[in-house]
């Protein structure tokens, strides 16, 4: 618009004054303005784009092999065109996956012509990965107009957390008989009696107890108790207070990683398992980042550049997210895959603190299941939320995540709140090798990598 009223004065002053070569300028600048604008207007609108890529979900360490095509519908040759396929900049700047090939290309293409960028993603830690939507900015050759458009849908993969073998699984509750009713008793200890009835036919043999049966001159078989192990439910802090920058994100991938890991173990047993978490789903949070920018949408020209379209469709760093993520405790064959999926969507907010949102779960949780906490930190809150569920019947334990054993005593500080709430199983996890040895009462944890060291209070 300043292009114009400049060259409208530059017409009135040469016909004013008579100036027939400044006026001959005026005109061709006139021509020149409005040829490129609409060069720059028919350019844009008449682009077309589609992404190719397989969306089924991956494992860690696999590649999306991504193809954008962008066509040109017009009947006007377009000169140059800048399309960048977007990606989530954290996850780049994280590591979280790394890219080969140029997602960032200078496209010319003829008349009903089309060209394409291919690149290829390899996910290096779970997560759902945003890939899309394509950006592309074009105007006239003399840089008078630009036009920006955002082209295509973004497409969405899922990768799956990492699953580490448990060898020995110890998370049993050691709680007396008879303090509280078991939901399911189709499971015994054959190693624990708790005493003998008269033999019922279809007894295996190795049930039959002998010395009784010897005493009494009729056949009596053992009755055993309940096991001690009813399986377990989940609880995880992922509060964004508990994971500083510089031991991320490291330090929340082994905690879903210990997770992941405890409920395939569980799963193994057939026994029940539930995970919740006072972190954030992925698509929530893509559902709200939606309905708060509905002006953000394909087709979008209401951009200044591409670092502004960036910075609309990026992802939220903050979150007031107050609702648990939770998968209800319970068993069944797909109940792992849905703990799978849900902890491959997790992510870090600064909603609710882990202690109210430990309290708050404590009214949906069966009593006969083994509570696991998994941690990286424990304030007083958190350790008082804790054995106000011991209190109430549960047999609770707790994975610390991260925590240093230095000078400043942060991880017997943390396991010193836990047992005076009467919590005395306590696992630490600094690395991966601690995973596979959590069945493991007495392991050894190995030194923290992260160079953090720990606010409890």
């Amino acid at each position: 618009m300043r292009w114009f009223l400049g060259i409208v004065v530059l017409l009135s002053l040469a016909l004013t004054l008579q100036a027939g070569l400044v006026a001959f300028a005026g005109y061709v600048l006139l021509g020149v303005f409005l040829l490129s604008r609409y060069l720059a207007k028919s350019w844009i609108a008449d682009l077309e784009a589609k992404r190719f890529v397989a969306k089924h979900p991956r494992e860690i360490g696999e590649t999306a092999d991504v193809r954008v095509v962008v066509r040109n519908t017009g009947k006007i040759r377009i000169a140059w065109l800048l399309a960048e396929d977007m990606i989530p900049e954290s996850a780049a700047l994280q590591r979280r996956l790394s890219l080969k090939g140029a997602r960032l290309k200078v496209l010319a293409i003829r008349v009903g012509g089309e060209d394409e960028i291919k690149y290829k993603l390899t996910f290096h830690i779970r997560g759902y990965y945003q890939i899309g939507p394509l950006f592309v900015e074009t105007g006239d050759v003399f840089g008078l107009h630009r036009r920006h458009r955002v082209l295509t849908e973004p497409e969405f993969i899922l990768v799956y957390p990492k699953v580490l073998p448990i060898t020995k699984f110890d998370f049993s509750s050691t709680r007396p008989i008879g303090e509280i009713r078991l939901a399911n008793r189709l499971f015994e200890d054959p190693t624990r009696t708790a005493g003998v009835r008269p033999y019922q036919l279809g007894d295996p043999l190795q049930r039959i107890h002998w010395r009784a049966t010897a005493r009494t001159g009729q056949l009596h078989s053992r009755v055993y108790e309940p096991t001690s192990l009813a399986g377990a439910t989940i609880l995880i802090d992922f509060h964004q207070s508990g994971y500083f920058k510089n031991g991320e994100p490291i330090r929340s991938e082994l905690a879903i990683t210990a997770a992941m890991s405890i409920a395939n173990a569980v799963t193994i047993l057939n026994q029940q398992i539930g995970v919740a978490s006072n972190g954030r789903d992925a698509t929530d949070r893509i559902r709200e980042e939606a309905l708060a920018k509905p002006e953000a949408k394909p087709d979008d020209e209401g951009f200044a550049n591409r670092y502004d379209a960036r910075a609309r469709f990026a992802e939220k760093e903050m979150s007031d997210r107050l609702r648990p993520v939770v998968v209800e405790t319970r068993r069944g064959y797909d109940q792992f895959q849905r703990i799978r999926e849900m902890l491959a969507r997790l992510e870090l907010t600064d909603g609710r603190p882990f202690a109210e949102f430990a309290i708050e779960m404590g009214q949906r949780m069966p009593r006969d299941a083994t509570v696991i906490a998994i941690l990286p930190r424990v304030p007083v809150e958190t350790s008082v939320a804790l054995g106000q569920l011991k209190r109430q019947g549960f047999a609770v334990s707790a994975v610390l995540i991260g925590l240093a054993d230095d000078g400043s005593d942060t991880r017997a500080v943390a396991g010193g709140r836990l047992i005076a709430e009467g919590i005395r199983d306590v696992r630490y996890v600094n690395a991966e090798s601690d995973i596979m040895a959590l069945g493991d009462r007495n392991a050894v944890p190995s030194p923290a990598e992260y160079g953090v060291n720990v606010e409890l209070a």
